[in-house]
């Protein structure tokens, strides 16, 4: 029986633009006997460039995973690197909820010493220190580095990459040469589509953080593993309805 896993999207998008974010993950990648479906949330944030869009992006990530286990997907992964609603969402699901931004940065610290995310612009810089401060990695972050390039959320890196991939390249080898970072972490799983380029061209590990996570859930599922309840408890009065209420 295939298991199927709700892959969110954190910023309201027609089907083309899914497909795009989609893309991050091919065929080959995904295993035997597994199925990712992207779904974008229904309303919500415009570029996650504040603690306004953050807070939307929350809202609106919780709405869309709630149903998930109802409609019968055996796992929920969060299409941002913001972690946008991780442990609110593990707290209603009995199936597991992953991020990539904590996975991705765990991934580098078995990989390396010290990590530096590279990202399109510092008004994502918000996400990353929050992420820092829950997972406490602080100490293993050599810096934060950005190519002050407004992202496109729906279009990706499309029609840009020359420009693009060498501006990231740059920065990278950067945070290399004089930050001590010895793994690079890709700021947005917005960014795939640079990291083969990146991951030829640098002389350490590239993390492509929404890769990361949704093959960690693989493995999880395989062991038959979810997070733990005593952890994340269900709410005594849980208020469903106020989410789904949400864009209609």
């Amino acid at each position: 029986m295939t298991k199927r896993v709700k892959i969110i999207v954190p910023i309201p998008m027609d089907e083309d633009s899914v497909a795009n974010r989609s893309k991050q993950l091919p065929d080959e990648i995904i295993a035997p006997g597994y199925a990712a479906e992207f779904v974008s949330v229904k309303a919500g944030a415009a570029f996650g460039d504040s603690y306004h869009d953050a807070l939307l992006m929350d809202f609106s990530v919780m709405e869309a995973g709630l149903a998930a286990q109802n409609e019968g997907y055996a796992a929920v992964c969060i299409d941002t690197v913001s972690d946008s609603a991780l442990y609110p969402l593990r707290s209603r699901l009995d199936i597991p909820v992953f991020g990539p931004g904590g996975l991705g940065y765990y991934a580098a610290c078995m990989l390396g010493q010290k990590f530096s995310i590279i990202s399109m612009w510092d008004k994502w810089y918000h996400f990353y220190k929050k992420n820092l401060n829950e997972y406490k990695l602080w100490d293993r972050l050599a810096s934060m580095r950005n190519i002050d390039t407004r992202p496109d959320l729906k279009e990706l890196l499309a029609g840009k990459e020359e420009v693009i991939f060498r501006k990231l390249e740059e920065e990278s080898l950067r945070a290399i040469e004089e930050d001590g970072a010895d793994v690079i972490v890709l700021g947005s799983t917005t960014m795939h589509q640079s990291h083969a380029y990146l991951a030829e061209r640098l002389p350490v590990p590239v993390i492509n953080p929404g890769l990361v996570m949704y093959k960690f859930c693989e493995a999880m599922l395989a062991m038959n593993l979810s997070h733990s309840k005593r952890a994340f408890p269900q709410p005594e009065a849980p208020n469903d309805a106020l989410f789904h209420s949400f864009g209609n």
